[in-house]
């Protein structure tokens, strides 16, 4: 099955309005991990970008969890990019 990456940006001061969303952020995540869909997911040191490879079918899956993300929904991810990912090792 295909591999994707996904790279996003975070909405400033991040830390703060991602709160209201965060348990059901992180419980769409382990549903997604749980399934297999995805492989990891984090943020960057700086928490101005994350990043996200994830195992399905079609660049369209990978899209719809990301745009049903509380996240996505709710601003505190404000742009993304997907990209087919070639894993050599």
């Amino acid at each position: 099955m295909p591999k994707y990456v996904m790279w996003g940006s975070y909405c400033e001061d991040v830390l703060e309005k991602r709160t209201p969303y965060r348990e059901d952020h992180l419980a769409g995540l382990a549903a997604q991990k749980a399934e297999g869909i995805l492989i990891t997911v984090g943020p960057t040191k700086d928490v101005t970008k994350v990043f996200a490879i994830y195992e399905a079918p079609d660049e369209t899956t990978v899209r719809n969890l990301v745009e049903s993300d509380p996240y996505w929904k709710n601003g505190i991810w404000t742009e993304y990019q997907v990209k087919e990912w070639i894993q050599v090792y």
